[in-house]
């Protein structure tokens, strides 16, 4: 999905939820791609340095680590764990504060059966840099 197609699919997403009145943080992206360490599907949110560091260490090793001000931001990641071929991808779109509750929306990618893909293990991700909330409860939503 190209750029433009993304923007229209968010403002899509947002015009028609239920959330839509509340006020939307369009994430930056510290990383994404199709190969981690990660192999079970997870969701999460780093709120510290050092919870950013054991989730690192856990997703990519010893590879350099992306930098990331907690004093502003926070790291939301989604892992898909692993798939059977190529074409599987994930997204983070949004997040948002609703009722004291951070909202992290995603999306999900899923090659069709007819799909011509490579046969290689993969195990999709995104992780984003999201503003800082105060708010203790976390629910990430998938949205078709």
């Amino acid at each position: 999905m190209d750029v433009r197609a993304a923007t229209a699919f968010v403002i899509v997403i947002l015009a028609v939820s239920p959330m839509a009145g509340m006020q939307a943080a369009l994430p930056r992206t510290i990383a994404k791609g199709d190969q981690s360490n990660i192999e079970s599907p997870t969701q999460v949110l780093a709120r510290t340095e050092a919870e950013w560091l054991a989730l690192w260490r856990r997703h990519a090793g010893d590879r350099e680590r992306p930098p990331v001000d907690f004093t502003r931001e926070m790291v939301a990641g989604v892992f898909m764990g692993i798939r059977p071929n190529a074409g599987f991808s994930t997204t983070i779109i949004t997040s948002m504060e609703v009722k004291g509750v951070l909202v992290v929306r995603y999306t999900e990618t899923i090659p069709p059966r007819d799909a011509v893909t490579a046969q290689i293990l993969t195990a999709p991700y995104h992780l984003v840099a999201i503003p800082k909330a105060a708010v203790t409860d976390v629910k990430f939503e998938k949205v078709p």
